[in-house]
């Protein structure tokens, strides 16, 4: 926590082996008898737990040393500056060379992930679904039409047990499906099981008109262009007058068409309509076609004392707010959004908005610089799927957002700021919260400043990140900051958020007088820490205990992303960005003194069992090994690089 500096351990010891280990400041301190070096770390897992580790260095590093890449990587890098070097070679005599901007950061080269040579053979989606009518592609569509074909091409089954099969009653995807035995007839026919639950709708999904709508600009945005009106007059935005009520579904150049019709646009199966609406529609008029809600009579949120997930990038994903959910999260948010996707009705950006049946208390998160694009999505989604809050992202440090005036940089552009808070609160019929950091320069703060300007803009809850933009993750958040904050912010609830890895970095941070905690990184490293704080006690997990959690991650994926190839590849990759943060958590029973803390990096240790070590290794070659426990053998040419340590976010 912010409140002393983490003091470095007092006993030193090498846990038996040649070649002392000296004990570092930020290191999480581990009793001696599991301490190891780096050697002995990686033979012991080489070696499976066996007790003559085998001696052999890897095949592509004849020193012996951890590849901290992958063999492909280095050599695309080193052509790529060798093309450079030929480059500069060619210039003409008597001209300037051009500079070469060298590639930074491990994403420049992300090699593609997805197995290709599946796309070779994939079968018409009209027989995946089961459509009674034919191919709408007809001999023009390029996939196959031929099942018996396709089963004979289609790679090995992944295991015996189909998770969709087994849960639902029946798998959508057919022969399609990486677990189809477990599920198909002796013809190759889609089985179904009788008397089993059908699956749960997932809410705020995007629907093909609504998405048409958006990519052709034919949705009106009658309530936020109003109320950018009202603000670019320097006047405060005002209640809407029923005679003005936007019509934002009604599609444009449509003369004489009947309005039973427009109303039916919007709505997918998956689309779970909330009862307010200004749609125009067919039979008798009622209040709620008439009767806005106004500023004081909005839904309050009331999350007071309660945990709430932080909306996490890339790792904050459905599958994994549900394994949080069954361990005690109380508020989950989706992870950030960017509104000009959105409105572009992209497919892959709206379903960071999908919310499952057991998050009885969920958000989303928006980002944007702008307050047109801003209004119009808050407007959008406000009319289109079904939250409890929105929230606006002012803390995100990274330099594709701040550069374009979004995230951090919002909070040095109050004129912008202040028309973004008060055009979406005008247009939300849910509660408006904040997202955001101490400020931008490392010292200098800036939040106490805007809190009080963001209450009276009509925020109904910020969420202050102890650390500046500066700061990234690094040094301890400032929780006595947050503390001062809390004043300046009364009435409006704070939460606070920063280094919350034990139920007593949750106490300490109560006691600072914030409204309730947000955890991020704490819940990567230990989904089971919501049960801890709540239960006030350390949990000391077994290694199968964590395997299962993992599978109970893998499942939800399947349900989620699907179970053909694609989804089960998305599935792992999902979880190889997890079980990167995984590795950091060193278990209870190994811990020289309790807690552990968020800054300290775990040294090599060897666990209780074979299993404990391998989930404290650092090495992609190794997650890849506990995700083909639960997902079975990776595709030819598999390669995984984590986005968090992309040069970005250090």
């Amino acid at each position: 926590m912010a409140e002393g500096a983490v003091e470095a351990p007092a006993e030193s010891g090498g846990g038996g082996e040649p070649g002392a280990i000296e004990p570092e400041r930020g290191v999480a301190s581990i009793k001696l008898q599991y301490l190891t070096t780096k050697e002995h770390f990686h033979e012991f897992l080489e070696a499976k737990g066996q007790e003559k580790p085998r001696q052999e260095t890897e095949a592509g590093d004849p020193a012996g040393n951890d590849l901290d890449e992958p063999e492909a990587k280095r050599i695309r890098l080193e052509d790529g500056q060798t093309e450079d070097r030929q480059t500069e070679e060619a210039v003409e005599p008597g001209e300037q060379p051009q500079a070469q901007k060298r590639a930074r950061g491990q994403n420049k080269c992300r090699p593609h992930v997805k197995p290709t040579h599946y796309d070779k053979n994939k079968l018409c989606p009209s027989l995946v679904q089961e459509s009674a009518a034919k191919c709408f592609y007809g001999d023009r569509c390029r996939f196959l039409h031929d099942v018996g074909r396709y089963l004979e091409t289609k790679p090995a089954d992944l295991g015996p047990h189909c998770v969709l099969f087994e849960t639902f009653g029946r798998c959508p995807y057919g022969v399609t499906c990486r677990f189809a035995g477990a599920h198909l007839g002796p013809e190759g026919q889609n089985l179904v099981k009788e008397g089993l639950v059908q699956a749960p709708p997932i809410r705020n999904g995007l629907d093909k008109v609504l998405q048409q709508q958006l990519r052709k600009r034919k949705i009106h945005f009658k309530r936020a262009e109003q109320a950018l009106r009202q603000l670019s007059k320097g006047q405060l935005p005002g209640p809407t007058p029923k005679a003005t009520v936007p019509e934002i579904m009604e599609a444009e150049g449509a003369p004489g068409q009947d309005n039973c019709d427009a109303q039916q646009a919007p709505q997918g199966p998956g689309t779970v309509p909330p009862p307010r609406g200004p749609l125009r529609t067919c039979g008798p008029l009622t209040d709620e076609d008439v009767v806005r809600l106004q500023p004081c009579e909005k839904k309050r949120l009331d999350i007071s004392g309660k945990l709430y997930l932080a909306p996490l990038t890339t790792c904050g994903n459905l599958p994994f707010r549900r394994v949080c959910k069954r361990f005690g999260a109380d508020v989950t948010c989706g992870e950030m959004a960017v509104c000009i996707n959105l409105l572009q009705g992209q497919t892959s950006e709206w379903a960071l908005l999908k919310r499952h049946p057991c998050e009885d208390v969920f958000g989303v998160q928006l980002e944007g610089a702008f307050p047109d694009t801003m209004t119009k999505c808050a407007e959008l989604l406000n009319r289109t799927i079904e939250v409890d809050f929105v929230d606006i992202n002012v803390g995100c440090p990274i330099d594709l957002v701040y550069k374009k005036g979004g995230g951090c940089a919002l909070m040095n552009r109050s004129a912008k700021f202040q028309q973004i808070v008060r055009g979406m609160n005008q247009v939300l019929d849910v509660p408006l919260t904040v997202k955001l950091r101490t400020g931008i320069h490392e010292r200098t703060n800036l939040a106490h400043r805007l809190l009080p300007e963001l209450r009276d803009w009509g925020a109904a809850l910020v969420t202050l990140h102890g650390r500046s933009r500066e700061q990234r993750y690094t040094k301890l958040a400032d929780w006595r900051y947050i503390e001062q904050c809390v004043t300046a912010a009364s009435p409006m609830p704070l939460f606070g958020n920063g280094d919350i890895l034990s139920y007593e970095d949750a106490n300490r941070a109560m006691q600072t007088g914030v409204a309730g905690i947000m955890i991020a990184r704490g819940a990567l490293l230990k989904p089971w820490l919501f049960t801890e704080i709540k239960e006030q006690r350390h949990w000391d997990i077994s290694s199968s205990e964590r395997l299962d959690i993992l599978r109970d991650f893998a499942h939800y994926g399947l349900e989620h992303w699907g179970s053909d190839t694609q989804g089960v590849e998305k599935t792992r990759r999902f979880l190889l960005e997890w079980l990167s943060f995984l590795c950091r958590y060193v278990p209870v029973g190994l811990l020289e003194r309790l807690p552990q803390r968020i800054n300290e990096r775990p040294p090599y240790y060897l666990g209780r069992d074979y299993l404990e070590t391998l989930m404290a290794s650092q090495k992609a070659a190794d997650w890849i090994r506990i995700s083909e426990m639960l997902l079975g053998p990776v595709p030819p040419n598999f390669v995984f690089l984590p986005k968090h340590k992309a040069n970005a976010y250090k």
